[in-house]
């Protein structure tokens, strides 16, 4: 990523610090209930405990993706690792409808080709050709990257 950063999206402190407590919390709590009441069958008592360790799981993926950011550049989206999640290039549109199939806060980034499956919990996700930028973050920050992505693409298309 050699280019500037025109906008940068991350996840807020206290949202990541509420995210990781509700999500760890049911975690706890549904492994309090495998053990203090536990289920007439095993299988549900293994079904709770597991998904208590995949609630833990992904309390602690989101505390490690609060550390992350997204940089929109004139290239396109990326982590500040350097890793593409969308270059500009492969993106067909922004859709930030009511009805769109995207995080809370956030926007979703449709693109010419698949990728490959990625994301980091409260951030970004991306499944085939649909990427989900937001959850987390700042929803006055995320939209204010939508209009200018979506401002880009036009630019680049001629439409503007």
């Amino acid at each position: 990523m050699a280019e500037t950063t025109i906008m940068t999206l991350s996840i807020a402190p206290v949202r990541r610090f509420i995210g990781v407590v509700t999500t760890g919390g049911l975690g706890l709590l549904l492994l309090y209930i495998s053990m203090a009441h536990p289920p007439q069958s095993v299988a549900s008592q293994l079904f709770l405990v597991f998904v208590a360790i995949l609630a833990g799981w992904q309390a602690w993926r989101l505390w490690q993706s609060g550390d992350r950011s997204i940089h929109l550049t004139e290239a396109g989206l990326f982590l500040d690792t350097g890793e593409v999640i969308a270059p500009l290039d492969l993106i067909r549109r922004v859709d930030r409808g009511l009805f769109a199939f995207k995080p809370s806060n956030g926007f979703l980034v449709v693109l010419t080709e698949r990728a490959p499956r990625g994301g980091d919990p409260g951030l970004w996700w991306r499944i085939g050709r649909r990427v989900g930028i937001g959850g987390s973050a700042n929803a006055r920050e995320a939209k204010g990257m939508a209009e200018i992505l979506q401002t880009m693409i036009a630019q680049r298309d001629g439409t503007l």
